[in-house]
C-alpha cells in the first residue's frame, strides 16, 4: 500500500511541471486576420486550437470553410474548426502540427508556438517545407 502511495506521489511530481508549462499557453488568442479568436486547449496528450470567433462568424454564424483547398472539406463550419493540433513542449516553445489557415485554405505540416512578452503574445509559425514558412503574432484575448 505504501509503495502505491509513493508511486502516486512521484507520478504527480512528474505530471505537475508539464501541466504548469502548458497552462501558460491555454486560453483564447486574438489572430491578426478578421478579428479571429482561437482557443488553445488540451486535446488528449497534446494541445490543439479551435476557431471560436471572427468577424465573418459574427456576420454569419453558419460560415463554412469555403477556401479549403480540399473541396470535400468546404462545407464544414468554421466555428469550432480545429486550426492547430498535436503541439507538445514548453515552457515557452511548443512544436507540432498541422496548422490550418481558413483565410487561405492552406495547411502547414508542422509548426512552432512561442510565448513572448510575459505570455501576452504568441508567435505562431507554420511551415509547409523547411523554407516555406509563415509567422503570425497572436495576442492574448483573456
Amino acid at each position: 500500500m505504501r509503495a502505491a502511495v509513493v508511486a502516486g506521489l512521484l507520478a504527480l511530481g512528474v505530471a505537475a511541471p508539464a501541466v504548469a508549462q502548458e497552462s501558460a499557453l491555454l486560453g483564447r488568442w486574438r489572430t491578426p486576420a478578421e478579428g479571429g479568436v482561437v482557443e488553445i486547449q488540451r486535446c488528449g496528450a497534446a494541445l490543439c486550437g479551435r476557431l471560436v470567433d471572427a468577424a465573418p462568424l459574427r456576420a454569419d454564424p453558419d460560415q463554412r470553410d469555403v477556401r479549403n483547398r480540399d473541396a470535400a472539406q468546404r462545407e464544414r463550419p468554421l466555428r469550432g474548426l480545429t486550426v492547430l493540433r498535436g503541439f507538445t513542449g514548453g515552457p515557452t516553445e511548443w512544436r507540432g502540427g498541422p496548422l490550418y489557415d481558413p483565410n487561405s485554405g492552406q495547411t502547414a505540416d508542422r509548426g512552432t508556438l512561442t510565448l513572448q512578452q510575459g505570455g501576452q503574445r504568441l508567435s505562431v509559425r507554420g511551415c509547409i517545407a523547411r523554407v516555406l514558412c509563415r509567422t503570425q503574432t497572436w495576442r492574448r484575448a483573456d
